[in-house]
């Protein structure tokens, strides 16, 4: 392959220092980094795909809570996993780390990989993590490419023809002398600075080596989709009504919700809330709305009555527990109160 950057070496040692100097003085205190535990970082990396920073925040604090470490972790029901990760969408990353978790405690005796390569083997774990994780905890110099880096690397130096071409590249330009703290000041230039609509170029430390120099091309907005789904609120006493997806639906599987409410239904019926929910490409409009447990008659299977206390502790999808902190405003007070 030929050579992936047009620098020469004393160059890219300029460039690294120049990044890790701004890495150094100006990257987030991020909980996962207060250390290099090797259980700590892995969480946080499957938490951090396809998801914010800040998104992430509040619920690492929760799973650290429940899972301090990776024997707690094993030792849990997937249902208890899935439950903390509910909120955080991108289900199967719980039940894969989850299957790791028992890997590692079960058939490993509790002992982390040791290597890019091995952490590759587990569940879940693909290039970029495995990656991120050994640079992170191991030292080892092996380059991450998410689409932070991605985008940094191609206003840069141009695009590329293949996703191997670009991993090349990061490859090429990793510093030896600390390659975890430069893939994450990579990431965090790409997240704070670099950004997809409005990069800060005059504050980037990167300026002197990029092709684009502040005319990182724009690519318009796509166009999202829309879509309407109108819920049920059926209530006994302090327990509402929950219906269980089917454990092989393609979305979500085994998780709990409301139920859907008919277009029958609908008429008349006293409309409680209004939200607007986002997932990846669609935006949806949903009403809640108030019926009786006769008119859900036949909801589903898998329908049951849950309390305050037992949908907490539920498998929610991360909408229906948005609804019910919303329509079930002592359960929020409690859940205050306990977190004080």
């Amino acid at each position: 392959m030929d050579d992936p950057l047009p620098l020469d070496t004393s160059e890219v040692y300029a460039l690294q220092t120049k990044l890790l100097g701004w890495y150094d003085q100006h990257h987030r205190d991020l909980p996962w980094r207060v250390d290099r535990d090797p259980y700590r970082v892995w969480v946080s990396e499957v938490m951090l795909q396809q998801t914010r920073v800040a998104a992430v925040l509040d619920h690492y604090a929760r799973w650290m809570r429940k899972f301090p470490t990776v024997q707690t972790l094993a030792a849990s029901r997937e249902g208890s996993v899935l439950a903390a990760w509910s909120g955080l969408g991108y289900y199967h990353r719980a039940r894969r780390i989850h299957q790791a978790a028992r890997l590692i405690v079960h058939m490993r005796d509790g002992q982390f990989p040791q290597s890019a390569e091995q952490w590759q083997s587990l569940p879940g774990i693909g290039r970029y993590t495995a990656a991120a994780v050994a640079s992170i905890v191991l030292g080892e110099a092996v380059a991450v490419v998410d689409g932070n880096v991605e985008r940094v690397l191609t206003r840069m130096f141009g695009s590329t023809e293949t996703k191997g071409a670009i991993w090349h590249r990061a490859e090429a330009l990793l510093s030896p002398r600390r390659p975890g703290d430069f893939n994450q000041a990579m990431m965090e230039l790409g997240a704070t600075t670099c950004t997809p609509r409005a990069p800060r170029c005059l504050l980037c430390p990167l300026l002197p080596w990029c092709e684009t120099r502040g005319d990182a091309s724009r690519k318009p907005a796509t166009a999202r989709k829309r879509r309407e789904i109108h819920y049920a609120f059926a209530q006994r006493g302090d327990s509402v009504l929950l219906v269980q997806r089917a454990p092989d639906a393609s979305l979500m599987a085994g998780m709990w919700e409301l139920p859907l409410l008919s277009d029958e239904a609908r008429n008349g019926a006293a409309t409680l809330a209004r939200f607007r929910h986002s997932i990846t490409d669609t935006n949806y409009a949903i009403s809640v709305s108030k019926v009786s447990a006769k008119q859900l008659r036949g909801s589903g299977i898998g329908a049951r009555w849950a309390s305050r206390r037992q949908w907490k502790h539920l498998p929610l999808t991360g909408l229906a527990r948005k609804i019910l902190w919303r329509l079930m405003p002592e359960a929020q007070h409690v859940r205050r109160e306990r977190s004080d």
